[in-house]
C-alpha cells in the first residue's frame, strides 16, 4: 500500500512524509461524574499504527485508554506531555495543535 502513495520512496523515508502531512488535534473533553478524557485526532493511519502509539502513551503517561474511531482517547489531562510525546515519535511540533 505505501508503495503506490509515495512512488517507490523507501519506507522510512515515506513514513515521515505521512507524518508531516498529518494535522494533530490535542483536546480535552469532559465524561459523566467530572472524568476528564484526552483526545488525539488526526493520526491517519490503519488500527494497527493507532494501538501501538496508543499503548507507547499509555505506558508512558501510566494512565488507561483507548482507540475509537480513529482517534486515541487517554484517561485524565495529559495534553502537554501527550505532544511531547508524539514529537519524539516523529511528529513535527508545528502539525501538533493543543487545544485548550
Amino acid at each position: 500500500m505505501a508503495d503506490n502513495l509515495c512512488g517507490g520512496l523507501p519506507p522510512d523515508i515515506c513514513e515521515q512524509l505521512n507524518k508531516e502531512e498529518q494535522f494533530i488535534k490535542i483536546k480535552l473533553e469532559k465524561r459523566r461524574y467530572g472524568k476528564e478524557v484526552t483526545v488525539i485526532e488526526g493520526i491517519s493511519s490503519d488500527d494497527a499504527d493507532l494501538k501501538k502509539i496508543a499503548s507507547e502513551l499509555k505506558s508512558k503517561l501510566a494512565a488507561g485508554g483507548t482507540v475509537k474511531n480513529g482517534r486515541i482517547e487517554i484517561q485524565g489531562d495529559h495534553r502537554e506531555k501527550v505532544k511531547d510525546i508524539l514529537v519524539k515519535l516523529g511528529f513535527p511540533a508545528e502539525n501538533i495543535m493543543v487545544i485548550e
